[in-house]
């Protein structure tokens, strides 16, 4: 029996037309997220890496519906979501969370921590105000905060702590999808394995699924258990973390995992150095966008767009040489 995905995107688009001219007359677009194909199952963690710029960020908001598509489908619990009115959309949105990148900036400074996870409350449901107040106490315990941190303002916390306080947040109303937006790149290391641990505990817990998106390949190894790779926009590979991890096929792949520093005594590792800088979206590569810094590029890369395909099970590759 074939399971149904969770969330599945097929063919999205995201573009940002640039105007110029005294009649704003669209030029180009810039394309931020360009025919990308994914499915998250329920309880998985997929993450989603690549360069900055690559379009990681503009994707999980356009799944949540923060950005707006160009083009594609996005199907959540088999329905395209899509295509709803802004009334039947708000009860999937509750389904729906994000946790930021940066917790301090997501964070009203003038109000108190407990009011702000209340307001969740306030405008999805019929709670009384002891029965917000009560939730939203569980929720700081749930996440490893005290009771008595309900009565201070964010500048009072931690990094560590103010994220904590978004995961509780994004829990608030039991989602099954959670979108982790660079959840972890702002702290220190220590305090990294401890919101990755809770973010772990969370999901056996609750059975969610996560959307991982991170440029930490040594974070994305630990907690993932598929792998997202994209360039300019664009998805080039994915598989499985041991896939991705230990037989990459696209040599962009290939060239990021060079980049992991692994200090092994008597051993020397090759880095695959890029050369050139990543091109503009807006002025978007004919043939495969990573041909402009692939080692490895033919004339077919050059002038034909190559296929997404399935090269084992479950592990599919964008590029003429695999």
């Amino acid at each position: 029996m074939t399971v149904q995905p969770l969330l599945q995107v097929e063919d999205l688009k995201t573009y940002y037309p640039i105007k110029s001219g005294i009649f704003k007359r669209t030029k180009s677009h810039v394309k931020a997220v360009n025919e990308v194909n994914l499915e998250v199952f329920e309880g998985e963690t997929l993450s989603v890496v690549g360069e900055s710029g690559c379009g990681k960020s503009t994707l999980g908001r356009t799944i949540l519906g923060l950005e707006s598509k160009t083009d594609g489908s996005i199907y959540f619990k088999g329905e395209d979501i899509g295509t709803l009115s802004e009334r039947n959309l708000k009860k999937y949105k509750k389904d729906m969370q994000m946790i930021f990148q940066d917790p301090f900036a997501s964070l009203n400074p003038r109000q108190k921590i407990g009011k702000a996870l209340e307001e969740v409350f306030v405008i999805h449901t019929n709670m009384s105000r002891e029965q917000r107040k009560e939730r939203v106490l569980q929720l700081l315990m749930e996440v490893g905060l005290k009771k008595e941190h309900y009565d201070r303002h964010p500048h009072e916390f931690s990094g560590g702590q103010r994220q904590r306080i978004g995961i509780a947040r994004a829990m608030a109303l039991n989602p099954s999808l959670v979108v982790c937006d660079e959840a972890v790149s702002a702290l220190d290391v220590s305090v990294q394995a401890q919101i990755i641990k809770l973010l772990k505990e969370l999901q056996a817990k609750h059975q969610l699924s996560y959307l991982f998106i991170s440029h930490d390949l040594g974070v994305v190894r630990h907690i993932s258990d598929r792998v997202l790779v994209m360039y300019l926009g664009t998805a080039v590979e994915l598989g499985t973390t041991e896939q991705i991890f230990n037989n990459p096929q696209h040599p962009y792949t290939k060239a990021l995992l060079s980049s992991i520093p692994r200090p092994v005594p008597g051993r020397r590792r090759e880095r695959i150095k890029l050369e050139g800088d990543l091109p503009s979206a807006s002025n978007y590569p004919s043939g495969c966008p990573f041909h402009t810094r692939c080692p490895l590029a033919t004339e077919q890369c050059k002038s034909e767009k190559p296929i997404w395909r399935e090269v084992e099970d479950g592990h599919f590759v964008a590029c003429h040489l695999v």
